[in-house]
């Protein structure tokens, strides 16, 4: 057992924590992707909210999904402790005591969720509390550990937060919500197989059943280009919602080639590879899985503002 390993066992942290180790433990990454949709969700739903209360809804959700990210490095303790790209978060490196991330967790969990059902209403915060309960408990303590269809069922927690924003705006949930959820959660399984097809080892060393784990990378590449593969019709619906139009259908067409192509170069892609060409074709799917989100969302933003822009 590593030194790191045996602080984190003990719950004792080897030196002063510094205000970028609490930062760090909210998983800014995560959060910047829960800030990003579900301040679409919010900008494009039919209602008009005070920019101040609008702000700070949005600044409610981040801290939900920072409470959620600090509950499931807590959780992930012994995990992260043995996987090369998570041993060093604030835990597993002895910079922050595991009750200090629980505090810090269930403190800002209870914050966020209070203060936007006072700021936006409470349909809005029982949404981000669903939300941070599903990954804090259902995802990091019982699929995560338990089955390799956590990262299917998993993405319902990383789907919420448009339907957050919606419901902040809007007090309901309405069928473009629905779209927008459904295109992050087919959305998810792809990105993240991308991502677990060239970090494989890191998860048998930590026994998580990841489908590379349980039923080899052949069948992940097959189900990441099935996923991939759902994924086009819920964007296909989404921009043919209410809140698409002709300029997110002509942002989804080459998005959605791009996305098939890159996840059929992975599926047919031969075990005998090297090693090294393996990894080029799941990192561009990764990669691109990235700018298809951000491109997927942002110009639902860019297509409200075109009726305003042009006077419509």
């Amino acid at each position: 057992m590593t030194d790191a390993s045996l602080h984190t066992s003990t719950g004792a942290a080897s030196q002063e924590a510094a205000f970028g180790d609490y930062v760090a433990l909210l998983k800014p990454r995560l959060m910047s992707l829960c800030v990003f949709t579900a301040l679409v969700g919010l900008v494009v739903a039919p209602a008009a909210m005070h920019p101040l209360l609008a702000a700070a809804s949005v600044l409610f959700v981040a801290l939900g999904a920072g409470a959620a990210g600090a509950l499931n490095m807590w959780v992930d303790h012994d995990i992260d402790a043995v996987m090369r790209r998570t041993r060093g978060r604030p835990i597993p490196a002895g910079k922050v005591r595991r009750e200090d991330a629980l505090g810090l967790g269930l403190g800002l969990s209870g914050l966020a969720v209070v203060m936007l059902g006072l700021t936006a209403n409470w349909l809005a915060a029982g949404l981000l509390a669903c939300t941070i309960f599903f990954y804090a408990v259902v995802y990091s303590m019982w699929l995560k550990r338990r089955t390799d269809w956590n990262t299917v069922a998993g993405g319902v927690a990383g789907a919420l937060p448009p339907v957050i924003g919606w419901a902040a705006a809007t007090g309901s949930v309405g069928w473009e919500a629905a779209a927008m959820f459904a295109l992050l959660f087919a959305w998810q399984p792809t990105h993240f197989w991308a991502l677990a097809l060239f970090v494989k080892l890191d998860y048998h060393r930590a026994g998580i059943p990841m489908l590379t784990v349980t039923r080899g990378r052949a069948e992940t590449r097959r189900q990441a280009l099935i996923w991939a593969a759902l994924t086009v019709p819920a964007s296909l619906a989404l921009a043919l919602s209410a809140v698409g139009g002709p300029l997110v259908l002509a942002v989804a067409l080459p998005l959605n080639a791009v996305w098939l192509w890159r996840a059929f170069a992975v599926w047919r892609r031969d075990d005998a590879a090297s090693e090294g060409d393996a990894h080029r074709a799941e990192r561009a799917l990764f990669r691109w899985s990235l700018v298809y989100l951000f491109a997927s969302f942002a110009v639902l933003v860019a297509q409200a503002a075109l009726p305003a822009a042009w006077g419509w």
